[in-house]
């Protein structure tokens, strides 16, 4: 069990570093590229299907593993829902009501399925069954955390290294529970994250784009929704929030900013986390690892909270939520005051 493991991390890592390159030569070839624009940090044309090199290190790590004997046809499907979705993205770019419709469908398959959250566990609430009301917090779990990566895509090697982040720790918690189908599934996906990281972080060679985005979400939203299922209850329903805690809560900003300013909230802009932090002056490769260290703070959050030290995890909960505020609320002045003393100790 433990080589099956192993072998198919070590595949999905192979395969991806081998297949990338000629991703990119893929992308160049049909023209799949991003552009520079006034909201977009890159200023060169990129390759931007990535998440194509991702998902066949998956397939491979998914095949050498044993895995196809798992009984996850539905899971698999939806997932090439998703792809297919992305990838048409990419390429075509797709309405925001045509994307949502066939991410439901994709959603809706799992659902079917019997994959569902049946109740959740809440802070000094404890267990609340959800009845029928299971059906549309499901569906409404795989399509959020679907898109929160899709979101935060803005720099170099910043979505996918928060993927790694997620799956990481979705595997620590899975391994030490015994769960081996999350695990499995989990180190098969990290095996390919880890890999594509050494093409897309900064300075990227390819972007994973909307095939990769939307791939990873969807795993993710699926890995935290078998951590949730009744025969399994890897964790409460808090965790997961938790360790997705810099793309949960950057989404929920994101929303609250479009809604405030009277925007669909499908209209992308340049108020996310990433974009506040570069405004303060950090660089690119700064700001990611800093959002990585964030993220790695929720990470251990999460595990102390499901050890039940539930005190010591709403305070560190708070404090996290309290420094993102901070910076999303005063980065405007903060950048002001600092460019003003620089072009006082400057003179430009």
């Amino acid at each position: 069990m433990n080589t099956h493991l192993w072998v198919g991390m070590l595949f999905s890592f192979i395969t991806v570093i081998l297949v990338t390159p000629l991703v990119i030569r893929l992308a160049f070839a049909i023209g799949a590229t991003d552009r520079p624009n006034n909201r977009k940090v890159h200023q060169v044309v990129m390759p931007r299907i990535g998440g194509l090199a991702i998902f066949i290190g998956v397939l491979i790590g998914y095949i050498a593993s044993g895995l196809y004997k798992e009984n996850i046809t539905a899971i698999t499907v939806s997932s090439l829902l998703i792809l297919l979705l992305g990838l048409y993205d990419d390429l075509y770019e797709v309405n925001a009501k045509v994307k949502l419709l066939v991410q439901l469908f994709a959603a809706v398959i799992v659902i079917i399925s019997g994959l569902t959250i049946d109740f959740i566990q809440i802070p000094f609430l404890g267990k609340i069954q959800l009845g029928l009301f299971k059906y549309p917090i499901t569906l409404l779990w795989i399509i959020g955390i679907t898109n929160t990566i899709n979101l935060i895509d803005g720099l170099d090697g910043l979505a996918v290294g928060i993927s790694t982040i997620v799956i990481a720790t979705i595997a620590i918690l899975a391994a030490l529970n015994g769960k081996y189908l999350i695990l499995m599934l989990s180190l098969i996906l990290l095996g390919s994250t880890l890999a594509f990281l050494f093409y897309n972080f900064y300075p990227a060679k390819i972007f994973m784009g909307d095939v990769g985005s939307l791939f990873l979400g969807y795993c993710i939203s699926i890995l935290s929704l078998l951590g949730l299922y009744k025969s399994v209850t890897l964790f409460s329903f808090a965790v997961p929030m938790i360790i997705m805690g810099v793309p949960v809560f950057d989404t929920f900003f994101a929303i609250f900013r479009r809604l405030k300013n009277r925007q669909p909230i499908t209209v992308a802009d340049k108020g996310h986390l990433h974009h506040r932090l570069l405004l303060l002056g950090l660089s690119h490769r700064a700001t990611v690892l800093l959002l990585y260290l964030v993220s790695m703070i929720f990470s251990v959050t999460a595990y102390v909270f499901s050890s039940t030290v539930l005190w010591g995890t709403v305070l560190l909960c708070v404090v996290l939520f309290g420094i993102i505020v901070l910076i999303k609320g005063n980065t405007g002045s903060l950048a002001q005051n600092f460019f003003i003393i620089k072009r006082r100790l400057t003179g430009k």
